[in-house]
């Protein structure tokens, strides 16, 4: 398979499968883009195999060998052929690419987070290592920035997609947060949106804010175009949380929906 053809499969992965980050990367010139598409079809594939209905330890397998594969030959492999091609052409480091395996299994091991500085260390495995290898497509060496922005859009992530986890037998938020707001599992599996509920979410969206503005740092070190990439997905994480939010933190009937007029706004700030 040649790289056009591999190229061309993960931007048509990342339009499908990730229609928000997709808006941020079409401002980006080719060669960037394409890039970021194809770290983010192996992070998707890392998610598939980790959340999919296989038996665990064929999930196993199959992460494990997908690690092994960032030393081999990509085959006819379009996610690989084009992971392969970007990585010659930027600096994209091979332990963010491994840590974010390893995030992947750590989920057929861990469901639950004592503290939060037990989650801060499994979101920078599946969201810090993401940031991590696409600032160096971007061309900045503010790994830390790029790290925390990840992170960032993770604990977002984590509020939007508590019924989803749940379903999966994971609960991301930390025990100790849930027992210090009186909320227990069994509010979650009861979808019982109580004060107690709403001040745990509350919390929560202080703090992933608190890491947005700080990775958002990231953008004094990025290019014109590079940084309105960023600006535009972090813009459109931070309107989902909005949406959140206005919701109550009522996260049960799932995740709220941008409308395409909304990101188009989204865009057209970070143009401003």
């Amino acid at each position: 398979m040649t790289a056009e053809r591999a190229y061309a499969e993960v931007e048509r992965l990342t339009r499908r499968r990730a229609r928000n980050f997709a808006y941020g990367i079409m401002v980006l010139p080719r060669e960037k883009r394409r890039a970021i598409a194809a770290i983010y079809a192996f992070a998707r594939r890392v998610d598939d195999v980790a959340d999919g209905d296989l038996e665990s330890e064929e999930k196993r397998r199959r992460l494990n060998e997908l690690r092994a594969q960032l030393d081999a030959a990509p085959g006819d492999d379009a996610m690989l052929v084009a992971l392969d091609d970007a990585r010659t052409r930027f600096p994209i480091p091979r332990p963010a690419l491994e840590a974010l395996v390893e995030g992947g299994l750590q989920d057929l091991d861990q469901a639950r987070y004592a503290t939060f500085d037990e989650l801060h260390g499994y979101c920078t495995k599946v969201a810090g290592a993401v940031g991590v290898a696409c600032v160096a497509v971007y061309g900045s060496d503010d790994v830390q920035r790029a790290k925390t922005l990840g992170i960032a859009l993770q604990l977002i992530n984590i509020m939007r997609d508590v019924r989803e986890d749940w379903e999966l037998g994971r609960v991301y938020l930390p025990q100790d947060e849930l027992s210090s707001f009186g909320v227990s599992e069994d509010d979650i599996a009861a979808r019982n949106v109580s004060p107690a509920w709403h001040a745990l979410m509350t919390f929560q969206a202080e703090r992933a804010r608190a890491y947005l503005a700080d990775g958002l740092g990231l953008l004094h070190s990025l290019d014109s175009r590079s940084a309105l990439c960023v600006s535009t997905f972090a813009g459109l994480y931070r309107a989902t949380l909005d949406r959140i939010e206005a919701r109550g933190f009522d996260v049960f009937d799932g995740p709220p929906r941008l409308s395409t007029l909304t990101k188009l706004r989204i865009v057209g700030q970070g143009l401003w």
